[in-house]
């Protein structure tokens, strides 16, 4: 794949080109080595990773070089990433499994379990982005879907209210919070004081889902804001990254 994309943007390229990748915060060095290995093989002269929420701070519009503290959520397909960032580095970072996949997976063992139904990923995902919420909503709303019958085997039509995906959604959305709170424990005292001014900056598609930032705002007592852009803000700052390679340039791997 990374082969594929590398001569689609370069063609029949006579140098190698220098490639950045975002990995998710808390990698081994095992795994490290091994996204190096396959960027090389499929044709890199000089890989350079970043950490995904440093490259979604940078695409969120956010100063890192400063020394004030800035705490970034970048909610993705697979892991959530949780950094407090200080001088263009992360200072204090955790990465959990818990992310927008997982809320699909939840939602599908809620209506087996609910409902008796076997539905696919898409129809999860359907319900996610149109009536899922992990915070009350002042007028429930509802989506009718279509699945197999557990009992006959046979299609079958549910109707699903949004405070029944509240209800199936709650405990991955806590586990985020909970992250969360681990990350602010850990935060110098200054830094936290610099979060509790500057809010917390939500990245990512899986921020999108309805209430998750006011149920953050509520557990946390901090000010909550979601990235403009949200979905792209990781490869817009990997593309601003780009054009600072001289200064990262110290700090790559290959």
């Amino acid at each position: 794949m990374l082969k594929y994309f590398i001569n689609k943007v370069c063609g029949k390229f006579i140098f190698a080109p220098r490639i950045m990748i975002c990995i998710p915060s808390k990698v081994t060095e095992v795994e490290k080595k091994a996204v190096i290995d396959a960027a090389s093989q499929a044709g890199a002269r000089k890989v350079y990773l970043i950490e995904e929420p440093i490259a979604a701070a940078i695409g969120a519009g956010i100063d890192i070089s400063k020394a004030c503290g800035n705490m970034v959520v970048d909610i993705g397909g697979g892991t959530t990433d949780i950094a407090v960032i200080a001088l263009g580095g992360s200072v204090v970072s955790s990465s959990l499994k818990v992310a927008g996949d997982k809320f699909d997976e939840a939602i599908v063992k809620y209506i087996k379990k609910k409902h008796n139904l076997a539905i696919g990923e898409r129809t999860a995902e359907d319900l996610k982005i149109n009536i899922g919420c992990v915070y009350p909503k002042i007028q429930d709303t509802d989506m009718q879907i279509r699945g197999r019958d557990l009992t006959s085997g046979l299609p079958k039509t549910v109707t699903v209210k949004s405070s029944e995906m509240l209800e199936a959604l709650i405990e991955p959305a806590m586990m985020i919070v909970d992250a969360v709170h681990s990350v602010l424990e850990r935060t110098p005292p200054e830094l936290a004081a610099d979060i509790s001014d500057r809010g917390i900056y939500m990245t990512g598609g899986g921020c999108l889902l309805d209430g998750l930032d006011k149920l953050l705002q509520e557990k946390t007592g901090i000010n909550v804001m979601i990235a403009q852009d949200s979905v792209s803000c990781v490869a817009l700052g990997t593309g601003k990254a780009l054009d600072n390679l001289d200064a990262l340039d110290g700090k790559a791997r290959r």
